[in-house]
This record gives C-alpha cells, structure tokens and sequence, in this order.
C-alpha cells in the first residue's frame, strides 16, 4: 500500500518539540502535533463554513483570531496551506520531505493558529506550495510523503478511504435530509498533467501558461473523475465543491481549469448529466478575493467564490484584473471567505472578509438561483 511507505517517511521527519507550543501532546507513531478540534459529526447540522488560503508560515498570521469570532462551525482549508518550497521568502531548488514537515512545524508555532484550530475543525486540501514545489503535478516525486504530513498534521477526514488511495480528494455529507450539506474536496495535484507555459511570460493574460486542449491531459485522473461523479450522485441539499484552483476565473495565465479546458468542459458537462441541486464552488491560491458567475443558455447560473490569502498579499489597492465570469472587482489585501446558510429561508449569504474580520464583498445567494438540473 503506497501509503504505508509515506506513514513511515512522515513518522520519521515530522517529530515536533514541546518548543513548538506549549500545547504539543502526543500522536501516534511518535509524531507529536497540537492540539485539534474534532471534526463535527455527520449528524450535525452546519450553518457556518469559512473558508481561507495561502498561508505563509514564515509571516505573522493574525487573521485566525478573527475567523474564529466569527464562530465557525467548520474550517476549509483549500490549498497553500504552507509555504514548503520557500525558506526566508526565497524559492527552494532542493527539494526534500523534511523541508514540508518543517513548515508544518513552524505553522504549528504560530500561537493564533494553534488556538485557532483547538476550537475551530478543519477540512483541508492541497494545492502546491504544501503539495511541496510550486505549480507542480503527477511528477512530483515527494507526493507521497507529502501526503503522509499533511493528514497527520489536520487530522483523517470521515471519508477513511482517503487512506487507501492515492491522492487526498475526500467528501463528507453532513446534516439530515433537508438539511444536507456536502462538502467536496478535490485534489488537483496528485493527477494534474503538465501545463503549457506561455510564449509570453508575464503578458496580461499569458503570465504563465496558456490553454492546453490535448486529449490526454487530465486535471483529476480517471480514478478520481469516477469517485467525483459518484460523489454528486449522492443526495444532499447544499453542495461546496473545493478545488484548490479556480474553475471560472479566464482573466488571467496563471493556474487554473482554463489551463486545461478540456478538462473543465468535462466537469461542466458532469454537472449537466447529473442531477446536481445547488453547488457553489469554492477555490484559493490566487492571492485575491472575489465572486465569480458562469451564465449558461437553459441552465440557472454556475457561482463561485475564491479567498486568498490568509496572510501573503500581492495587492494592496486595486487589483488589474477583469474577466468575463467575473463579478466586480477583486479584492486584493488579505482575507478569508464565510458561507452562512439559513437552512429555511433555503439561502445562502457568501461573504468575503478582510484581515480583522470586517465584510468586503458579500452576495446573498438563494438555493433557486444555483446550479439545479433536471434529473
């Protein structure tokens, strides 16, 4: 079993010191983590999710303190968890296993963060700086023990199968039945095939890559596209669907579903052969905020919300970019995301909030306007 091998590489380097926080107890395998909240059960009724990425271990993260007043019932933590291949703000070229558990460690440290999560459950995927190298896929040779740290580190999901396969790609459905809430968490690294880089490097639009439409190219893997389907054939009455990078977003040539459109026609066309009520998708790493919305001809529009980042901002002021899913502006400065659901009203109010925890873009959302197909 492939994760046996990445057990036994994380139980080797992961080991925390007392130093690391006063709260430090005992795991098993002789690792030692902090403390953590338990997941809730899966017959609890949620109402309160936030959501949040991009948190660089090496900076103060103030902002935990003030998603905690916001008295979540639950945390997802979309990708970019830590920072591993970096090391004093600088890109590392020598990438290792110990390199991802010392930034878990020093994430750890960080004493908001570590009261943060007594109280507060997470729900976590990757994206690549915590997968271990920056825009990395399928090739990364480290996956596997990276994997290893990151569910020691947050804990195994309800979904236990999680630990048997490859990938970190899980789902919970919580709540009784009008009430359901299923939260899908993807993972588009483990599978992801090589992007194309862009003929113009920094160019409005090209920063980085352009659109690949080969055949072969895969953004989940077959194995994970059949779990996917099986996942949304599940009854629930809300659905976030987590992917670490956006699937809306065209303005830019960073990471994205657009890198691979193929790809994404293929999740919309899942979508549409399914019978799929009420998604919001939800997604990080771009180091801005904001809403999303894909009109399509017969079909209720398909919303999402990105918040990034926790504490590594790019833009301070007005951030120059537009696109045509794009809903407003983009928020630059740091922020984290809140999803409030009102169970009767069958609503649900999307906020995105800054560093102390005030409301900068919010869209209250009815159940009847989300993607809800004909079976």
């Amino acid at each position: 079993m492939k994760y046996v091998r990445a057990l036994a590489v994380s139980a080797a380097v992961f080991g925390m010191t007392p130093s690391v926080s006063a709260e430090a107890s005992p795991s098993s395998n002789g690792l030692i983590v902090t403390e953590r909240a338990a997941l809730p059960p899966l017959t609890r009724t949620l109402t309160r999710i936030a959501f949040g990425s991009c948190a660089d271990e090496e900076l103060p993260q103030p902002i935990w303190k003030h998603i905690s007043a916001q008295k979540p019932d639950l945390f997802l933590f979309t990708g970019d968890n830590i920072y591993a291949d970096y090391r004093g703000g600088k890109k590392i070229s020598n990438h290792t296993t110990e390199m991802i558990a010392r930034s878990y460690r020093d994430l750890a440290g960080h004493p908001d963060f570590t009261q943060f999560r007594k109280s507060v459950p997470i729900m976590a995927t990757w994206d690549d700086h915590d997968y271990g190298k920056d825009d990395a896929g399928a090739e990364f040779p480290l996956k596997e023990a990276s994997k290893g740290l990151m569910f020691k580190f947050f804990g195994w999901p309800h979904d236990t199968s999680v630990q048997s396969r490859d990938g970190v790609y899980h789902s919970a459905i919580f709540g009784a039945e009008g009430q359901r809430l299923q939260i899908i968490m993807l993972d588009t690294r483990w599978f992801r095939s090589s992007l194309k880089r862009t003929d113009k490097r920094g160019a409005k639009g090209k920063e980085r890559f352009v659109p690949d439409r080969t055949a072969s190219k895969t953004m989940l893997g077959d194995a994970q596209w059949e779990w996917l389907a099986t996942e949304l054939a599940k009854p629930a009455d809300l659905r976030i669907l987590v992917s670490s990078i956006q699937v809306l977003a065209e303005g830019h040539g960073w990471e994205a579903w657009r890198t691979l459109p193929l790809e994404r026609e293929r999740l919309l066309k899942l979508l549409d052969s399914q019978s799929v009520e009420n998604l919001i998708l939800m997604s990080g790493d771009r180091h801005v905020g904001g809403f999303y919305q894909l009109e399509r001809e017969g079909r209720p529009a398909l919303r999402e919300v990105t918040s990034s980042s926790i504490n590594k901002s790019y833009f301070n002021g007005k951030v120059p970019e537009t696109g045509p899913h794009q809903i407003g502006e983009l928020y630059g400065p740091e922020n984290f995301g809140l999803l409030e659901i009102d169970w009767q009203a069958k609503q649900v109010l999307m906020s995105l909030k800054d560093v102390a925890g005030d409301t900068v873009m919010r869209q209250t959302v009815p159940f009847s306007t989300l993607l809800r197909l004909d079976s």
